[in-house]
């Protein structure tokens, strides 16, 4: 693991989340409860992990690094992992978790790519006494643990801050809200926050739900926009993640604008974070990926072992099928150029020197990150 992500895993988890690890008791902590209490485990167990995709830079430079050192950590670098992406593809991650099963993994981690298609899957290991942590998205069927962001609260986050940059600009024209895509559980969260704030506020010109969050679907839906609303009516955009506000942007440009309206993102991308600095995004949402991560590991860890999760999840989250799971939810940040060094550069995500490559230098400069 390299420095900035050594950092990044100390510094945040330190700061926004401790969570102890003195776990015992039973090993089911939500769905059917089993007659006889699991046999304990040493440290020398199997944990899956199921990432959904690897269009977006998290999951492979953030999550599943964390996700591996704190396993390690929790059982004094005897476990294993085993890892999985699924590419965006909802038939192959079920495949994986039936791989996972076959290979008799001690618990699961899992985002989901689609949170009801894995319901099946998730039962099979729950038929065969694996635990299973829904990771970043409320996963359906019989899990046992969540954590994620409080996600409702990112849409809150997102709608205030574009409600706030466009001020007395807000009456004067409409806005585009580019939405996640419907198979995420998340992106309805982030919609109902984001709207919470909005209504009332601004006009929504046009509204789409976008296929599988690609940044060339978003591009398309907003080249559509501009075509049937104007250029001249567009005076905001919400975008629900930076891989999306970076295909928005690169639409508006093409379209000709002479400044380009404010637009919204979320999850601090690196290319996020430049944009943010040379004025072409507004803003994003910081997400501290260690102490999320650390909560997977945590719990998984637990869990494996048939120890309980009341020293580890205090909140409760109830998914369409499973009420009352286990659950950390994680806060986030606004993300802008005024508190860049607060928050990436601080927690060690990116050093200065990975933003403010000479392209962004100049701009750098001006916000004093040196």
């Amino acid at each position: 693991m390299n420095a900035h992500l050594r950092r990044a895993a100390v510094a945040v988890a330190a700061s926004a989340m401790a969570v102890s690890l003195a776990a015992c008791g039973s090993a089911k902590e939500s769905g059917d409860k089993t007659d006889e209490p699991a046999a304990k485990k040493g440290d020398d167990i199997t944990i899956g992990l199921l990432l959904p995709e690897n269009q977006t830079a998290r999951y492979e430079k953030f999550d599943k690094p964390l996700i591996e050192e704190k396993i390690s950590e929790l059982t004094n670098g005897k476990a294993k992992l085993v890892y999985a992406n699924a590419k965006q593809d909802a038939t192959l991650q079920t495949q994986q978790v039936d791989t996972m099963i076959t290979n008799k993994v001690d618990a699961l981690i899992v985002d989901a790519v689609d949170s009801k298609a894995i319901a099946g899957a998730v039962k099979k290991a729950k038929e065969a006494d694996i635990p299973v942590v829904a990771f970043d998205r409320l996963a359906e069927g019989p899990i046992d643990a969540y954590t994620s962001f409080d996600n409702e609260e990112v849409g809150h986050v997102q709608g205030k801050a574009l409600v706030e940059a466009l001020g007395d600009k807000a009456k004067d024209g409409q806005i585009v809200m580019m939405n996640g895509a419907i198979t995420d559980p998340n992106a309805a969260l982030f919609k109902k926050g984001a709207k919470a704030e909005l209504d009332g506020k601004v006009t929504v010109g046009k509204e789409y739900d976008t296929k599988e969050w690609k940044p060339e679907n978003a591009n398309a839906n907003m080249e559509a926009a501009i075509s049937a609303l104007g250029k001249d009516k567009i005076v905001g955009v919400y975008s629900a993640n930076d891989g999306m506000a970076g295909g928005i942007i690169t639409a508006l440009k093409a379209a000709g604008f002479d400044k380009l309206p404010p637009v919204t993102g979320q999850d601090a991308e690196l290319a996020g974070v430049q944009r943010i600095v040379a004025g072409e995004q507004f803003m994003s949402v910081y997400k501290p990926y260690a102490p999320e991560a650390a909560a997977a590991a945590e719990m998984a860890v637990a869990l494996a072992k048939g120890e309980s999760l009341d020293s580890i999840a205090k909140q409760k989250v109830s998914s369409p099928t499973t009420k009352d799971v286990p659950s950390v939810l994680v806060p986030v940040v606004s993300l802008t150029k005024d508190n860049i060094n607060d928050t990436v550069v601080k927690d060690g995500v990116y050093t200065v020197a990975e933003i403010c490559t000479p392209k962004f230098k100049a701009a750098c400069d001006q916000l004093g990150l040196k």
